[in-house]
């Protein structure tokens, strides 16, 4: 093998795994990391709330590959070459032990994404890689020549864009210009924004198992939602969020929410549960008197919306509303007016069309010379720990097919 000059654009996870990869295969190479930002890695430094879930302990390809909205088919191979198990091992391999929550995502055992980063930083150090900060690369020529905002040209004779889903404007502007076609990006993994007054007063408020979906459309999740200050959130919304990213940008995230609070329980269920509640203690309050699971206070909101009153007894409460009670539990329809993202986390649906990516390596089939990893490509995964295994996957493909 002889040496060769690459260029990696984007400092973050695909990026740097790609450069480590690269480095490590054939040492006789000159790889260089050129990040327009001032500092490396900070997806990493917010993801999973500053803890960095690494990956999710799902270890069969095609299984694993189910998680991902955009790239379910092309990604089956790359996840047989590299894997969650293989991201394990190389971490556990540097010093870092990981652990494996009970819903399946991996995070470090010391719940600090620095030591992701430390490690990442660490082993592109040890492998010679040059790190390049503030390098803000605006053009790039078939060649490959790459123009720095800085007025330096930057020759080379291979190069990855890795500049991840949240900066894709230089990336995919790069990606254009080298011949590539885009898929216009829309957020995905996102909170929602619900007015509902009665749902403001119950912020931070967890319910672990509902049915969500978006009426009008075929999406529906399930899973834990959490109640926020301004709307709702949690696995089975970020989840929705991803698989509907561009149906509900069509729809300018404004669409009716229906959520089941006991899906486990159909409708004349919950109606025979609320009787039962009538005879076995009818001088309680109905407010106060719960069905398990759902949380005192969700619940006497429900109560209320369902026109039953502060004061109202189960022994004097008319079937109407018991009904009507049972019909909101099902089904509570929430006016959606607007979009957060999930916590300082962004994840894109779109970017360079993957039609134009040879997945055994990565290389762009326009643009020889020319590879891609990570999330400027029109590939995202639900939340978990999917989008960063997709960058450790994609990254490492395309560093050994670059060594070669």
């Amino acid at each position: 093998m002889g040496s060769e000059r690459i260029a990696i654009v984007g400092g973050g996870a695909a990026g740097f795994f790609a450069a480590i990869a690269c480095a490590r295969a054939n040492p006789a190479n000159e790889v260089s990391i050129y990040e327009r930002g001032s500092e490396f890695l900070t997806k990493v430094r917010v993801s999973g709330g500053g803890r960095c879930n690494v990956t999710h302990a799902s270890f069969e390809p095609r299984e694993l590959s189910a998680r991902y909205p955009r790239g379910e088919e092309e990604l089956i191979s790359p996840l047989h070459r590299f894997s969650p198990s293989d991201t394990v091992e190389w971490f556990e391999s540097r010093g870092v032990k990981l652990k494996v929550e009970a819903d399946g995502r991996i995070f470090p055992i010391t719940d600090s994404s620095r030591t992701i980063i430390d490690c990442l930083t660490n082993e592109a150090q040890a492998a010679d890689v040059r790190l390049f900060l503030r390098r803000e690369i605006e053009r790039a020529r078939v060649g490959f020549e790459l123009d720095v905002r800085n007025g330096e040209t930057i020759k080379c004779d291979r190069i990855l864009l890795a500049t991840g889903g949240s900066r894709a404007v230089g990336g995919a502007q790069l990606a254009q210009s080298l011949g590539h076609k885009l898929v216009p990006p829309v957020p995905s993994l996102f909170s929602l924004h619900v007015a509902a007054p009665w749902l403001r007063l119950l912020p931070g408020i967890s319910i672990p198992d509902v049915a969500a979906s978006v009426a009008g459309t075929r999406l529906r999740e399930r899973g834990p939602l959490l109640i926020t200050h301004d709307g709702v959130s949690g696995p089975a919304i970020l989840r929705l969020s991803a698989w509907g990213a561009r149906e509900l940008h069509d729809l300018d995230y404004h669409f009716v929410l229906r959520v089941n609070w006991l899906p486990d329980l159909r409708e004349e269920e919950i109606r025979v549960q609320l009787q039962t509640q009538r005879q076995t203690q009818p001088n309680r309050l109905v407010v106060n008197s719960p069905l398990a699971p759902l949380p005192a206070r969700l619940w006497e909101q429900l109560a209320l919306a369902a026109g039953i009153g502060q004061d109202a007894r189960w022994t004097a409460l008319p079937r109407t509303q018991r009904n009507a009670l049972a019909a909101l539990l099902t089904r509570t329809e929430l006016e959606v007016n607007g979009k957060s993202l999930n916590k300082d986390e962004f994840v894109t649906c779109g970017g360079v069309s993957l039609r134009e990516i040879n997945f055994k390596t990565m290389e762009s089939r326009i643009t020889p010379g020319l590879y891609f990893a990570g999330e400027l490509l029109d590939l995202d995964g639900i939340t978990g720990g999917f989008n960063f295994q997709a960058a450790w996957t994609t990254g490492w493909l395309a560093g050994h097919a670059m060594a070669r």
